[in-house]
């Protein structure tokens, strides 16, 4: 099943009942057409639908009320063959090269940011569809510290040191300027992860196999 096709069509029949709808008498207002839901909105939508499809695939199938922070991890790591980031291994001679002359025969894996994006939306999709905040399985610590260690691998075997923003107090009237700045800078820093993430996760509805019975 493509969940990126279940958008459209809840979009499109809600627009088929609103277009049949008998409209009010001569004086009555016309109602303003509804907006389309954000870029943000629809991605977060798709990785919702993508995750329940790999939860009805499992084997034996699995109960979002019985996920836990494992199985998240799980779904991080089987999420690794649709990744479009060379991650070089030890013994390769381009580890912690930034820019490696060559190619090489390394795996490609899901970049860090597309993962920490992924699970931020997952953690909003979850409390929005009834979840508890209590039992969120994507607020794991488990989870956050397996995003940590993938971070810290990837920075050494890329070479591209992710380094923390450091908070500083500013006054009310630059405050506004340092937001913007950080949230640009956040940007550029995981531009290939989220760019990534997005027909990643869009193209697992098609075709997707049952994920493995136990993680590793």
């Amino acid at each position: 099943m493509d969940t990126s096709g279940i958008g459209v069509g809840v979009g499109a029949g809600a627009g088929a009942r609103a277009s049949s709808e008998p409209s009010g008498g001569e004086g009555s207002s016309t109602q303003p057409p509804s907006q389309p839901p954000s870029r943000y909105e629809s991605q977060k939508r798709r990785d919702w639908n993508t995750f329940l499809q790999y939860l009805r695939n499992h084997k034996p199938p699995l109960s979002l009320s019985r996920c836990s922070g494992a199985h998240v991890i799980e779904f991080l790591k089987y999420l690794d063959q649709f990744g479009k980031t060379k991650v070089h291994i030890t013994g390769c001679p381009y580890f912690g090269h930034p820019n490696p002359p060559a190619p090489c025969a390394c795996p490609l894996k899901q970049a860090w940011g597309s993962l920490d994006a992924l699970i931020g939306r997952l953690r909003a999709a979850f409390e929005e569809n009834g979840g508890r905040p209590e039992s969120n399985p994507f607020g794991a610590r488990a989870v956050r510290i397996y995003l940590r260690e993938v971070r810290e691998s990837q920075a050494k075997a890329r070479g591209i040191p992710y380094e923390k923003k450091k908070r500083k107090r500013v006054s009310a009237s630059s405050s506004t300027s340092a937001a913007t700045s950080t949230t640009d800078s956040g940007t550029q820093e995981g531009g290939s992860g989220s760019g990534e993430a997005i027909p990643t996760t869009t193209g697992l509805g098609v075709g997707v196999g049952p994920p493995p019975t136990t993680s590793t």
